[in-house]
């Protein structure tokens, strides 16, 4: 089945909406009362907990990380160092996590 030009621009701004709301819904539940302790508490630590989860799914697959063969795993020790230099440096989740995606997959390709 083929997608028109009217049902992509419909599915766009459809998708578009969905995501502005979903966005702006915490701002219009809580504008006027403090939020729960647990949106607290996630809010604070979730940046820290996307980084170990990040870490792990890296370090799982074999292939990604090889001390017996070229590059011998440079690439991602790097990219783990890099990140959480960056992260203890500036304390900003986006410049560490993009980050040391980058120099991974720079390294990655020269290596």
């Amino acid at each position: 089945m083929r997608l028109t030009l009217l049902q992509a621009l419909i599915a766009t701004l459809a998708t578009a909406a969905l995501m502005f709301l979903l966005r702006a819904f915490p701002f219009m539940v809580f504008s006027k009362k403090k939020p729960p302790k647990v949106l607290s508490f996630i809010e604070k630590y979730i940046p820290a907990m996307v980084i170990g989860v990040l870490i792990v799914y890296c370090l799982a697959d074999p292939k990604y990380l090889d001390f017996t063969a070229s590059p011998w795993g440079i690439p991602a020790v790097a990219g783990i160092l890099s990140t959480v230099i960056l992260h203890l440096w500036k304390a900003n989740s986006m410049i560490s996590i993009f980050g040391g995606t980058i120099l991974y997959m720079v390294l990655e390709r020269l290596i």
